[in-house]
């Protein structure tokens, strides 16, 4: 089946009347900029006893420090990244503010070994270790712990999941199965993106710019607090963005969203953190899809805008226990809704999550919990060749985890159990152990290994519905996909071993290796052809059925070094390579699932970033990476380049510029809508960002 039945594409309904209003508040807030920047001089003498001191944003953090960052996506408990049994990638603010990334898919091509291509302007196919696509299948993704996959295809809208970049305090990137602590769907990474606390982020920040292709963009935030714990920060952000390039000149891909949002946190009795966040968004993005009719010309591209609002509230409450006893309950509502040209979606999800973590006798690191989902969602019929039977439907999902580490030899070796149990309507009762052992032979080096199970779970697409298009107008035929819940979980058995070295304090090197076997794979399985006359005129259907027909393994390894030769310049890369090998059981007769899995993902993806830090307060930043070749996506290896020039032009003001895919006019990245791959263009944009802090 085509993944584009099911992602927005942009649209050439130009609406200048939007973009003229984006346009119009990017100059008022470049003029806001200006006018703070004067009062920023005029007031600095003044300032020089106050507590308000601007971070030393030009200092570099050394490579032991980035080592001792607190990560939790990997036992959901703050961990140092040294002691992480698992393949993990921190991106930093630092990292994500220096690559000049004006997205979150953008920030994700820092960690080594995830693939993500743009397929147009607001489209983008992302994979970990294989299978990439635009649904983004086998990678479960978060944010501050909220999941945002969509039940009617196990996947991700990435033109909805966005916040105020400057507020990501990381990006955790978890290499490999994560099921044991966080269910299904996340077999071959976990994807957190965590968002700095109130605290954090007091006083004021405006940023504004635009360029050829990010035509605008407005952002604002405050935040404050009291001297009893209470912080706050509320933000807003829209952008507009212009399409890429089409052969077909068919400019369809513009982009529109505005997002407002706010988080508070408290932190009572000494013992007790409260937090509570939301967001609300609204925009549209363009699409061309094609869709089959029964009447001629039987097969239509149509280029339409996707309508797409939605909003989240999450709550968290962590309680210390004392000796080393801890609790955590966590709840949240999502609403998205969704119409584009061939279906709409209105969906509520609520979720629910509680956490206890204790240390028993023998210094064992024990941690269990319990949740529930329940995702209602309604599909309404758009045109009659994509329906969804029922139109109507609740996911209900309840889990339980357990995990233990279990310390063999002090603090050198330990060895990680755990299982997670899980129940859903499709597949009824999973579950996913793993056994990792995490050994640190000195301070600076540590060897790991894991075994882990996973699995993806049916989506509503696999068992519901039913997707026509047209095979060959004379004599008129269509083939028709029919989900009839036959299809079961795909599973995952993951082999992984890690080694991580602070050769010296000026370089690092992190290196992982995978062999992942996979076991009842989505494969299309045709069946017995069969007349059909209603709705008229009289046709043939050739039925297709969702199966679990393939299986096969993937291997592969990432090597990321990190070198910083001098107190201002920093070096960092990475190495991936991949291979992939499916085949089909002795009883499916699917042609073509094994083939596009295979071609979709790059057997070779190199990366080099340069952070270089020069007199006068100037920053000059480049990234250079190459991706080989995707056959199942007719497109050619490509080498690009990212370039980013930064003043610090007074202790409030930074004005930068940003040149991104530099080496070529447009390139083809992925493809996925019909018609002629979009090029991704050469770009560049410039953006002025005004922030006071206050303590």
């Amino acid at each position: 089946m085509s993944a584009s039945c099911f992602q927005n594409r942009p649209s050439d309904f130009h609406r200048p009347h939007r973009s003229s209003i984006c346009r119009i508040a990017a100059v008022g807030a470049f003029v806001l900029l200006l006018l703070l920047a004067v009062t920023d001089q005029m007031t600095r003498a003044q300032d020089t006893q106050g507590n308000q001191n601007p971070p030393e944003n030009l200092k570099q953090v050394s490579l032991e420090q980035l080592g001792q960052i607190e990560v939790i996506t990997a036992s959901k408990v703050p961990v140092k990244a040294t002691r992480t049994p698992a393949a993990i990638c921190v991106i930093t603010q630092e990292d994500i503010r220096r690559s000049g990334a004006t997205s979150i898919p953008e920030a994700l091509r820092l960690a080594p070994g995830v693939e993500v291509a743009q397929v147009d302007s607001n489209t983008w196919s992302l994979g970990v270790r294989g299978f990439e696509s635009t649904l983004s299948r086998s990678v479960l993704v978060l944010i501050d712990g909220r999941s945002v996959y969509t039940p009617l295809f196990a996947g991700v809208y990435w033109q909805v999941q966005d916040t105020l970049l400057e507020d990501i305090e990381r990006i955790e990137v978890i290499r490999g199965p994560g099921g044991t602590i966080w269910g299904a769907n996340a077999v071959n990474a976990v994807i957190n993106i965590i968002t700095k606390r109130a605290q954090e982020t007091h006083g004021t920040l405006v940023s504004t710019g635009g360029g050829n292709i990010d035509q605008g963009f407005v952002n604002f935030r405050y935040g404050a607090g009291n001297s009893k714990g209470f912080n706050y920060r509320i933000y807003g952000k829209a952008f507009t963005r212009g399409p890429e390039f089409h052969p077909d000149h068919q400019q369809f891909d513009d982009w529109r969203m505005g997002q407002i949002g706010f988080r508070t946190d408290w932190d009572a009795h000494n013992r007790d953190r409260l937090t509570l966040q939301g967001d609300v968004y609204n925009g549209d993005a363009g699409q061309r899809v094609g869709i089959a009719s029964y009447s001629p010309p039987f097969m239509t591209d149509v280029q339409q805008n996707a309508e797409l609002s939605g909003g989240n509230l999450l709550g968290r409450w962590e309680r210390e226990l004392g000796s080393g006893s801890d609790i955590q309950l966590q709840t949240y509502y999502d609403r998205t809704n969704r119409k584009q040209a061939n279906f709409a979606e209105s969906r509520d999800t609520f979720d629910i999550d509680f956490i206890h973590h204790l240390t028993l006798p023998g210094r064992q690191d024990f941690l269990w919990g319990l949740g529930a989902r329940l995702s209602s969602g309604n599909v309404s019929e758009v045109v009659p060749t994509v329906v969804f039977t029922p139109n109507h439907y609740t996911d209900k999902l309840y889990n339980a985890f357990i995990q233990d580490e279990i310390p063999i030899v002090g603090d050198q070796l330990s060895l990680t159990i755990g299982s997670k149990f899980l129940h859903n309507g499709y597949s009824g009762f999973e579950i996913q152990p793993t056994a990792r052992l995490l050994w640190t032979p000195s301070s600076r080096q540590t060897v790991w290994a894991a075994v882990t199970r996973a699995v993806r779970t049916p989506s509503r697409v696999e068992e519901d519905l039913q997707l026509t298009g047209l095979a060959a107008p004379t004599p008129l035929t269509f083939f028709r996909i029919i989900g009839d819940r036959k299809f079961s979980s795909e599973s995952l058995i993951g082999y992984e071993a890690g080694y991580r070295s602070l050769v010296s304090p000026k370089f690092y090197v992190d290196i992982a290796a995978f062999y992942n076997n996979y076991d009842h794979l989505l494969s299309v399985e045709p069946g017995a052809p069969f007349s059909e006359s209603s709705p008229p005129p009289p046709h043939t259907v050739i039925p297709f059925f969702f199966r679990n027909g393939l299986l096969g393994h993937t291997a592969g390894f990432e090597i990321a070094p990190d070198w910083t030769p001098t107190r201002t310049w920093r070096l960092r890369g990475s190495y991936s390579f991949l291979h992939i090998d499916l085949d089909k059981k002795a009883s499916s007769q699917d042609t073509s699932s094994g083939n596009s899995t295979q071609g979709s993902s790059p057997h070779h993806q190199v990366a080099i970033q340069s952070f270089l830090d020069l007199p006068k307060k100037l920053q000059f930043d480049q990234t250079l990476r190459y991706v080989s070749a995707l056959p199942a996506q007719l497109v050619r290896a490509y080498t690009t380049a990212d370039v980013r020039f930064s003043w610090h032009a007074t202790r409030s003001l930074d004005v930068s510029v940003v040149g991104q895919n530099l080496f070529q006019p447009h390139h083809a990245e992925f493809g996925g809508d019909p018609g002629p791959l979009v090029g991704i263009e050469r770009s560049a944009y410039i953006k002025l960002t005004w922030q006071s802090w206050q303590r």
